[in-house]
């Protein structure tokens, strides 16, 4: 835009330059050219002025949409799960009910109805394929909110062998992983396991004390008996400041219950999975992990696959780092900074005008493909809530359950809101 000012500041002044070679010119049009020169520096120094304040607008949006990240609620959940080898029906309910409860938590929002951030995390303890020298105890993945990567990581755990030292992988998850220091924020963790709970070198209950500090709730899930569990020490540090003790039958074979719009839901998968625009040096690889988890989604069944893609249709599932369409929706993004070898080949011999139409052509069809499942899930939800309805018994708690009614509660307790309804 400078240069643009000055070529043009440059030709006017050659102008009457020229003009005054041709020949004397009066005082009076001396004047005149003066009074011409000074209209001209002053449109410069006004246009100079107009490009400054813009690029000062631009500074100040983007200093506000970073501070308006920085200040946004945020939901973190660490999952320690026991792979020993007894543990199998545990793995096999984690991988049937991520989805219930991704679910679930796209129903939040902040006390003003913003949405929170969310993120996961995900260790496994007690497998003898991990080092005696960690304690038997792996971080999976730290926190993240691709939704897709943990679904990787999950079905990636086997079990193996079994030493269980729960106070251990507590203090671990709470010392390596970045924790949130704002009192506001919703931090969980949900370990889950069968044998004591006071075994090991760190003691439990100290490494729940530390979780309070840190502003961590620290629930517990035993996969056995209520009272056998208590007896276990899973109930040892529940209580003030802390979350909530649970069992859980984890040989129960995972219900999933069928609707009339599953079918629908299926198909708008395909769609929605066309309008992902892959870029950068990982955006390929994650393109094909995102297939590989549609597929481990449905390895569990038809309908744990819709689950899946109604999650892919909720605002928390974004693959900003390597989907143009969702990346294009953060505030530091510009279309003009992504360099060519980083963009797809459909869009390499494009114009920068061409790629904006094919990038607004994917956001517009993503958004109507996504909203036709938000439509569909309503009614499917409002359909298996009926079912369960009619079909009501007492059953034993499986993992989902006891992780989405300790979320909703605790949520409630630090101003989170949730959209009622069953899925």
């Amino acid at each position: 835009m400078k240069t643009t000012i000055k070529i043009l500041v440059y030709c006017l002044a050659t102008l009457l330059f020229a003009c005054t070679q041709t020949g004397r010119i009066s005082k009076k049009e001396a004047e005149a050219q003066a009074v011409e020169q000074a209209r001209i520096r002053a449109i410069e120094e006004s246009i100079t002025s107009a490009v400054e304040r813009a690029r000062l607008e631009e500074v100040n949006d983007s200093i506000a949409a970073v501070e308006k990240e920085r200040n946004r609620k945020k939901i973190k959940i660490a999952i320690l799960l026991d792979t020993s080898n007894s543990m199998d029906g545990l793995i096999v309910q984690a991988k049937n009910q991520l989805w219930k409860i991704v679910n679930q938590l796209a129903k939040a929002t902040d006390e003003n109805g913003e949405d929170p951030k969310i993120e996961f995390a995900l260790y496994q303890y007690g497998n003898d394929g991990l080092s005696i020298l960690d304690g038997y105890i792996e971080m999976v993945s730290g926190f993240t909110s691709e939704l897709d990567l943990i679904s990787e990581k999950l079905f990636s755990l086997t079990t193996n062998g079994g030493s269980e030292y729960c106070g251990n992988v507590i203090q671990v998850a709470l010392n390596e992983l970045n924790w949130s220091e704002i009192p506001d924020d919703l931090q969980m963790i949900f370990i889950a396991g069968n044998e004591g709970f006071d075994q090991g070198s760190v003691s439990h209950v100290e490494a729940c004390n530390l979780a309070r500090t840190k502003n961590v709730v620290v629930n517990t899930i035993f996969c056995g008996n209520y009272q056998q569990g208590i007896g276990f020490h899973w109930k040892d540090c529940i209580g003030e400041g802390n979350g909530k003790y649970m069992n859980i039958d984890q040989d129960a074979l995972v219900v999933h219950i069928p609707s009339p719009f599953d079918k629908e839901i299926q198909k708008l998968d395909s769609k929605l999975n066309d309008t992902y625009i892959p870029y950068g040096k990982k955006g390929s690889s994650k393109k094909k992990k995102q297939i590989a988890q549609d597929k481990n989604a449905s390895s569990y069944g038809a309908v744990n696959s819709v689950k899946r893609t109604m999650s892919k249709g909720t605002k928390i599932y974004k693959n900003n780092t390597w989907d143009l369409v969702d990346a294009s929706d953060t505030s530091r993004f510009k279309l003009v900074e992504v360099k060519t070898e980083m963009l797809p080949d459909t869009m390499k011999a494009m114009s920068l005008a061409e790629r904006k139409v094919y990038l607004n052509k994917h956001k517009v069809e993503r958004n109507a493909v996504k909203s036709e499942i938000m439509e569909l899930k309503k009614k499917r939800e409002a359909y298996v809530a009926k079912v369960k309805l009619e079909n009501a018994k007492e059953s034993e708690n499986q993992l989902d359950d006891a992780i989405i009614s300790s979320i909703v509660k605790q949520a409630e307790a630090k101003s989170f809101r949730f959209e009622r309804a069953n899925n």
